[in-house]
């Protein structure tokens, strides 16, 4: 019996500190993507599942709770692979390795060397499966948003966008600007791309799938 080869819906992450304008942006995506009938799935930001769990974030993030985040964030990526057209990913597993350096520097910790080598490999590895990931860039003048648990330290909302920022370019992960002023730019592109992957998926399902 020949099992069917498994093609990945086209996966797109918006990555960056926080309150600079991911979900907002995945959201217009999405809606813009309904109106063409494209089947989308999101992958939400995690903090509110790792304050529930008690787990530590933000200044507080730990190794276990970087983990935590990149093996939960991959297991929900994987689980809305099989659903939909296209997945969009409010902070891939990038993210949380960002977080736990930017938490290490603010409180003067180092990181067990053998438990940084796991997080890099695991991440690495996975960034793979995104076609495209999306990097904002702070502006100070945005305010925090606090309908979510992200504290109000203005100082570790910069600190964690630096580190973001240095985990992308340390790692060789490509990724795109997404300054807070070219967000409807950056729609219309991010649109116009997605079109072109999934056209290019229905091209090969229609030769028979993957050679």
């Amino acid at each position: 019996m020949v099992t069917a080869a498994f093609v990945r819906p086209v996966t797109i992450a918006v990555t960056g500190t926080h309150s600079t304008g991911k979900s907002t942006f995945l959201q217009k995506l999405a809606d813009r993507l309904h109106r063409d009938r494209v089947e989308v799935g999101i992958v939400q930001d995690l903090g509110v599942e790792a304050v529930e769990l008690g787990l530590p974030i933000l200044d507080r993030h730990t190794w276990v709770s970087t983990l935590w985040f990149i093996t939960r964030g991959m297991s929900l990526e994987a689980q809305a692979w099989s659903a939909v057209d296209v997945v969009l990913i409010d902070r891939p597993v990038s993210d949380a390795l960002g977080y736990y350096e930017a938490a290490l520097e603010s409180r003067g910790d180092q990181a067990d060397p053998s438990h940084m080598f796991q997080l890099e490999h695991m991440v690495v590895r996975h960034v793979r499966h995104y076609d495209l990931i999306l990097r904002t860039v702070l502006d100070p003048a945005i305010p925090l948003d606090r309908s979510k648990p992200r504290g109000t330290d203005l100082t570790f909302r910069a600190l964690a966008d630096q580190h973001v920022a240095k985990v992308h370019e340390r790692l060789g992960i490509d990724h795109v600007l997404l300054s807070a002023d070219g967000h409807e730019r950056a729609l219309l592109e991010t649109t116009a791309f997605i079109r072109g992957r999934l056209a290019g998926i229905a091209d090969v399902a229609a030769m028979g799938g993957p050679s």
